[in-house]
Formats: structure tokens, C-alpha cells, sequence
């Protein structure tokens, strides 16, 4: 029998503000997937459930995870504060669904519980700043460019928006909101009202209302959301507000509305809006060019519902809406959102979608592959030139909108992407050394690698002599051919096993090369549940730190010495176990092989190999041996 996936948004993170809806859809679940902080903050709710949890940057296994229980029959609730579905888990569920071939008519069933997203239950604690246009910009660079980021930052600041500012700034990265206030700063006033809001509704909530010129001098972090105001906010007793526009438009102290519909875009009537001259009739047509294929309504046909338009284009149905509209937010409700990778990049195939209509007018794919926008159209049902319109109507504002933003010519273009709106460019992502005991590059294997990399890629140097190499292709066969074609040796990265050699002192000391190059090709790039490291030195100085690592082998006097269970990282970071010396060469692979495969059986999503050494006590007769333990404070930062 299928099972039931419930992807839950719990808001802020208090009891008070957790929806009756998610309450009873955690209480039906049998078993519950979530990040550490998010289960403690709902430890009451979950009492007798069997609980998964994991770290910050562990949302691919917790989706994976949450998948194979619900395949095998079992109720999941896989939990994010805020809203699941801005930047939390739901996406992320549903393309590991569509990796494996999920069909919502015979698959196992999806329930989307929402909950009170960051920029509302923060906004709530400010007054009242987000009234008008607003949109949400997550600061984190480790799923999308900073270069991307800063742009979207300069487009919302220079069109006047209320901006919601998501994580902020971690103890790693701390230069964007600092660049961040440097943008804003060029098309707003230095006294903007800017409210800082940590914790809400949590224990330790703290608000600030403070300037855009004195925000950074205030405490920012991965648990504080940023409202940035816009040119019509105002600090009123304590309170940010942000009109809506009623003193203009309606005029609160008079019964009749003293501004018409035409009236209310005018600048001194919304000073807010963007820099705009009065246009109407051949100039409004002279600046906003009909589109090839338009269907463009007049007064009367929009009264009479007769256009071709799809039908979102009418006031009635596109008007205000209260929660009726769910926009790309950053989630994160006070607290690390759920895509914040501070650690490793996660890759991830996302399937394309398709417009419920026909014809996109428009679309295409940003410099990095990311969302690009498209107007979908319905055939008209009349030739646009018999249509004749005495102003812009909603259509013609959003094509020449979209026109403006996109910095293409007018017209309409064939889709970039076969698959509808978006397309995500993939990103080729790889180790590469010069081999496995070799450690000199030459300067044709440089030049060859870095022509593969380009202006657009990076090379980033490991502590584990390899070169990390991110590059944007679509053609990755070729790039990995001309690579291995020099010699250089490529590795893949993640939860796999990675087999690292010392020199063996320039192959001074080369008689246990072959047994390393054994264990690489057996089982390097395999699979595991979290990165593994072998570590393998070729004398007893173990020179290259062998005996820190995950495995640790050590070549000594013919024979080899075996270390398990080491912790590279970290405070409490300490050394492997010495559980053998003197494993005749002949025994060495098998045992390393019969360890590996245990942990890749045994081992849960995302169990480091030296926390499950501890947990099963015994590995192929060695035993383990408990370390002393320090007592030490988590960092407030997540770390």
C-alpha cells in the first residue's frame, strides 16, 4: 500500500502560530523528517514518533529519505518552519519524485500544509511595512550567484519595492549584506526605515527599527530577517509603516473617493511609484509597441469579458489578494532557511514545467540558467489590429514590463526552453588531481584545465590535493574526455568514497602504490551516506595525516596498520583508533571492502562514518573505544 508524503510549514516556530491543519497532519504521521532545530521546536507535537533528523545542509537526504518511507507504505512528515513551499522542502520533495518517475495519479500521495512564512510574522512584529509592492531577495550565495543576487537587490531597489531580506549573513558569510546596504544606498534615502527582526516569535525575539544607514551596526545573522522599507515607509511611535495608498486614493476623513482610476498613477498622487510621464493615446501607443500576436482589449470588451486574454487579466480576478498569492519567498522565519548551504553544494536535476496555455509570447533562461519569465497567451479570438485601444491595458503594461526587464526587443520569440518558463543549466561538478600518488601538474594539464573552466567556471583548491572544478556545459562528455586525455584523474564529489594517497616520499617508497590504486578502483566514487575519506600513507611518518581520516592505512615494514573512526572537523575533531597493526598486504582490500560495504548497508542518510563506528560498536572484529567528550556550546550561527 503507498504511502502519504505531508510536507508541513509550521511557522515561526511557537505553538500559538502552528496552523490546526498542521497540527493534525503531524499527529496522523508516523514518522517525522526534519533539520535539528526544527524538531526541538516542535517536541511536544511528536512525542512517540519515530523522529529522523539532520543538519543544516542535509535537505537532499532528508527528501530521499522521506520518499522511501512513503514508498513503503508509511505516513511522513517531512517539517520547515515557515512555509514549506517558500524555499523550504515541498520543491525539494517533489524533484526527488520526479527523479524516480512519481506520477500523482498512482504514486504515493502530496500534501502541501502552508504556514505563516518569515516576511509576515516578522512584518506583524515591525507595524505594518510590507502594504505595498514588496518582494523577497535570500542573501545566500550557495544555490544561486552572488552576481545574480546583486542584480536582483539593484532591480528591486531601484523600483522602489519593500524588500524582505532572508539570511542575511552567517559567520562564513558576512560581505552581502554589506554590499546589499551599499546598492540600496544608491536609489534610497539614507534615513529609509529598516527593521531587523531575530527569533520572532521564539524565546529570544528581539526587534530593532533602525535606518538604512545605521542597519549594520545592529546584530545581523542567520536567525534574522531584514525589512528594508520603501520611499513612502515612515517610523511612526515605535511602528514601520508602509502606506497603501488609502490617504491618497480615498482620502480616509471624506465619504467619497476624490482620485479615479486614471488619476491614481500619478506621481504626486503615489509618490512610490516608479519615474513615469503622463502618456495617453498616440503617445501611450508610441511607447508601449503592440506585440505580433497580441490581442489587446479595449474598455468595453474588458467590461464585457470578450477577449482573448486568459482570464487572470481581468480586475476582478487580479486584484488584491490576501493569501491567495504565493510569491518565490525566501523562507527562513527567524531562522536558517532550509536552503542555506554553508557546507557542500547539493545537485540536483529540477524537471521543466509547461504553461497551462499555448503559446508562450516570450521567455527565456537568465546568464546562470535561473528562472526567466514568460506571458502565456490563449489564441485570440480576433485580429489584433481590429482591436483599437485609447489606453494601455493590462496586457500591454505586462509585455512591455517584461520587455524592460528582460532588455529584449519587441516581439514575440520562440521559447529558450523546450520545457515551458524555466530551465536550469547544469552544472558540471568534479575533483581533479594530477593522480592518485602523483601530486605535480604540469603546465599543459594548467592550460588544459583551465581553458575547460573558462570565464565562468571556478577552480577551488581542497586540503585533499585536488583541485574542485565547477563549470556550467552541456556537453560534460566532452570536457571529462580532453581532461583524462592529459593524464589528470577525476573524481566525483559528495557522499562517496574518496581513496587520498600520500607522495609515498616521490615514489621513494612506492611499494604500496598498487594496493592504493586498488582501493581507488574499487571503490572510489562509490556510494556512501555521507563523503568518506581513505586516507593511505606509504611509511610509518604517515606524513600526510592518513591516520585523521575517516580510514586511515598505514604502510609499515611489509604490513599494513588499520585507524577507524577519525573526525576531521570541528572542536572536538580527533585522530582515528588504532585497531590494527600488522594486516598481511593479501587480507588489506578485502577488509577495507567488507568495512565499506557494512556502512553503505548500515549506515543512516547522513551518519558520518566515525558517528557510526560508535554506534555499532564492532567492525569486522575491531573494537570501538569511546573518546573523551567535551562538553562544548553549539555556536549560535548553526555551525
Amino acid at each position: 500500500m503507498a504511502g502519504k508524503l505531508l510536507i508541513i510549514g509550521f511557522g515561526p516556530g511557537d505553538e500559538a502560530h502552528i496552523t490546526k491543519r498542521a497540527r493534525e497532519a503531524i499527529s496522523e504521521s508516523e514518522v517525522i523528517i526534519g533539520y535539528n532545530t526544527y524538531v526541538d521546536l516542535i517536541r511536544s507535537l511528536i512525542d512517540g514518533k519515530q523522529v529522523v533528523r539532520t543538519g543544516m545542509t542535509e535537505e537532499v537526504s532528508r527528501a530521499q529519505e522521506a520518499v522511501r518511507q512513503a514508498e513503503a507504505g508509511r505516513k511522513v512528515a517531512v517539517i520547515s518552519s515557515g512555509d514549506a513551499g517558500v524555499y523550504g522542502m515541498a520543491g525539494l520533495v517533489y524533484e526527488v519524485l520526479i527523479e524516480k518517475g512519481w506520477k500523482p495519479s498512482d504514486g504515493v500521495e502530496v500534501e502541501i500544509v502552508p504556514g505563516i512564512s518569515a516576511i509576515n510574522s516578522c512584518a506583524s512584529l515591525l507595524g505594518a511595512p510590507v502594504m505595498h509592492d514588496a518582494c523577497t531577495i535570500s542573501l545566500s550565495d550557495h544555490l544561486t550567484p552572488w552576481d545574480l543576487i546583486r542584480r536582483r537587490v539593484e532591480a528591486a531597489a531601484s523600483a522602489d519595492f519593500v524588500i524582505a531580506l532572508y539570511n542575511p549573513r552567517s559567520g562564513r558569510r558576512t560581505r552581502q549584506i554589506v554590499e546589499t546596504q551599499q546598492i540600496l544606498l544608491k536609489h534610497r534615502s539614507p534615513d529609509t526605515p529598516v527593521g531587523i527582526v531575530k527569533s520572532a516569535y521564539r524565546d529570544r525575539e528581539h526587534v530593532v527599527l533602525t535606518t538604512l544607514a545605521e542597519m549594520l551596526e545592529h546584530d545581523i545573522g542567520m536567525l534574522t530577517t531584514v525589512i528594508i522599507g520603501n520611499s513612502a515607509t515612515r517610523n511612526y511611535e515605535g511602528l514601520m509603516i508602509t502606506p497603501r495608498g488609502y490617504q491618497r486614493k480615498y482620502t480616509l476623513d471624506s465619504d467619497i473617493q476624490p482620485l479615479r482610476p486614471h488619476e491614481r498613477l500619478r506621481r504626486e498622487a503615489e509618490p512610490w511609484a516608479l519615474e513615469q510621464e503622463a502618456e495617453t493615446g498616440a503617445e501611450t501607443e508610441a511607447a508601449l509597441p503592440v506585440q505580433p500576436g497580441a490581442a489587446l482589449r479595449s474598455a468595453e470588451q474588458r467590461e464585457a469579458g470578450s477577449a482573448g486574454l486568459p482570464s487572470f487579466f481581468d480586475e476582478d480576478e487580479y486584484g488584491d489578494d490576501g493569501y491567495g498569492e504565493y510569491s518565490p519567498e525566501a523562507e527562513g522565519t527567524g531562522t536558517a532557511d532550509d536552503y542555506d548551504r554553508e557546507d557542500s553544494p547539493v545537485r540536483i536535476q529540477a524537471a521543466g514545467t509547461r504553461s497551462a496555455y499555448d503559446k508562450p509570447a516570450s521567455s527565456g533562461a537568465g546568464e546562470y540558467g535561473d528562472s526567466a519569465v514568460a506571458v502565456a497567451l490563449r489564441p485570440s479570438a480576433a485580429p489584433a489590429a481590429s482591436v483599437e485601444a485609447s489606453a494601455p491595458t493590462a496586457y500591454e503594461l505586462a509585455e512591455e514590463a517584461l520587455r524592460l526587464v528582460t532588455g529584449e526587443p519587441g516581439g514575440t520569440a520562440p521559447s529558450a526552453s523546450p520545457s515551458g518558463f524555466f530551465r536550469q543549466q547544469a552544472i558540471l561538478e568534479f575533483a581533479v588531481s594530477p593522480g592518485l600518488a602523483n601530486k605535480n601538474l604540469t603546465a599543459k594539464q594548467l592550460m588544459v584545465l583551465a581553458a575547460a573552466v573558462g570565464d565562468t567556471g571556478t577552480m577551488e583548491y581542497t586540503p585533499h590535493h585536488q583541485l574542485l572544478v565547477k563549470l556550467r556545459t552541456d556537453d560534460p562528455d566532452s570536457v571529462t574526455k580532453r581532461l583524462r586525455g592529459e593524464g589528470l584523474l577525476l573524481a566525483p564529489v559528495g557522499d562517496v568514497v574518496q581513496v587520498k594517497a600520500c607522495d609515498f616520499c616521490n615514489m621513494d617508497k612506492g611499494d604500496a602504490v598498487p594496493y592504493a590504486e586498488e582501493l581507488h578502483d574499487l571503490l572510489g566514487g562509490a556510494a556512501v551516506p555521507k563523503e568518506m575519506k581513505i586516507g593511505f600513507n606509504g611509511c610509518g611518518m604517515a606524513c600526510y595525516g592518513a591516520v585523521k581520516e575517516d580510514i586511515g592505512i598505514v604502510y609499515r615494514r611489509e604490513k599494513f596498520d588499520l585507524f577507524l573512526g577519525g573526525k576531521t572537523v570541528g572542536r572536538n575533531a580527533h585522530a582515528a583508533q588504532p585497531v590494527a597493526e600488522g594486516i598481511e598486504p593479501d587480507k588489506l582490500v578485502e577488509t577495507i571492502e567488507r568495512i565499506v560495504a557494512r556502512y553503505r548497508n548500515e549506515g543512516h542518510p547522513n551518519e558520518r562514518f566515525h558517528k557510526f563506528f560508535a554506534r555499532v560498536k564492532e567492525l569486522e572484529g575491531y573494537r570501538h573505544r569511546e573518546v573523551p567528550a567535551f562538553q562544548i556550546e553549539n555556536a549560535l550561527c548553526g555551525d
